[in-house]
């Protein structure tokens, strides 16, 4: 399975009662698709997981498989802290058309690296999906190790893992100790040329919502032997990368939609719009977009 270079952790757009609005989910889908993303990522923690019902998580995976109509590959996150629980949704959304899943580490209960292994080998061995691994210390209180993640990378159909932990050091040992086909992408925006630099695959993204197709810029002009241009594009998309967290997440990305005209910013409790002042901030980061494709 080939999950591009830049995967889009996808926001769940939802009206003004909270309800999931499936008209804007086709035009954000479209959007993506047409604006520089690989792959799409579907329910993860960007999608607003937590609050999502199992029955809207599935309806939500249905509408994106049809509207994606097989241009890119759909990744359904259906990973939690509870194990039956987590193969039960990925054995469901594997009906529903989806190409692969996101599995997250295991949050607030706080396993042992041991429970971790066991939990992402036992939802593994129950679907014929390519499983990616999720991996973020700083949301779950919880981290997998590299040996743990080396370990993990021996079950078939483990063949990613999204890398949050911001640690170049420990991503370089797992692409060194791992399968030359097994994919490792950087959690964070700002990451993602260097660890493309180190042999990462590249980004599972939520500034490209706003600046995909710049993003693939960089990539293609580092993968084609212009890193200084590269580099050049890192530094000026770097300030819109950190403006996606100014605020818990995905409210800064939600309200740089809305500012664009894309989907509304209204997100569910416990998260909550950006005031006026945060809006503004957000609008004097955001400049119009230019792409200066390097082939």
């Amino acid at each position: 399975m080939n999950f591009g270079r830049i995967s889009t952790a996808m926001v769940t757009p939802f009206d003004n009662l909270e309800e999931v609005d499936y008209s804007a989910v086709t035009k954000l889908v479209n959007h993506l698709i047409s604006n520089g993303s690989d792959s799409l990522v579907i329910a993860g923690t960007t999608g607003e997981s937590p609050t999502l019902s199992k029955e809207e998580k599935l309806t939500l995976f249905e509408h994106v498989v049809k509207v994606v109509n097989g241009r890119v590959p759909v990744i359904a996150g259906t990973g939690c802290n509870n194990t039956k629980a987590s193969i039960e949704l990925t054995k469901k959304a594997e009906k529903t058309g989806v190409d692969a899943v996101m599995l997250v580490t295991p949050y607030y209960s706080k396993p042992s690296q041991e429970g971790m292994y066991l939990h992402f080998k036992k939802v593994a061995e129950s679907t014929q999906l390519p499983v990616m691994l999720y991996n973020i210390p700083g949301r779950s209180a919880a981290g997998l190790t590299p040996e743990t993640i080396i370990r993990l990378a021996e079950t078939e159909n483990i063949m990613a893992v999204k890398e949050a932990s911001g640690d170049l050091d420990a991503m370089a040992y797992i692409i060194e100790h791992t399968p030359e086909d097994f994919l490792l992408y950087s959690g964070d925006d700002s990451l993602t040329l260097p660890v493309m630099s180190i042999g990462g695959a590249g980004v599972v993204s939520i500034s490209s919502h706003i600046i995909g197709n710049e993003m693939q810029d960089m990539v293609q002009s580092f993968l084609n032997g212009h890193p200084q241009y590269a580099s050049k594009r890192h530094r000026e998309l770097l300030p819109t990368m950190k403006s996606m967290f100014t605020a818990p997440s995905p409210s800064p990305v939600k309200a740089a939609l809305e500012i664009q005209g894309i989907i509304s910013g209204d997100v569910r409790l416990p998260m909550v719009r950006l005031n006026e002042e945060e809006m503004n901030m957000l609008r004097s980061t955001l400049r119009p977009k230019t792409t200066f494709y390097v082939s």
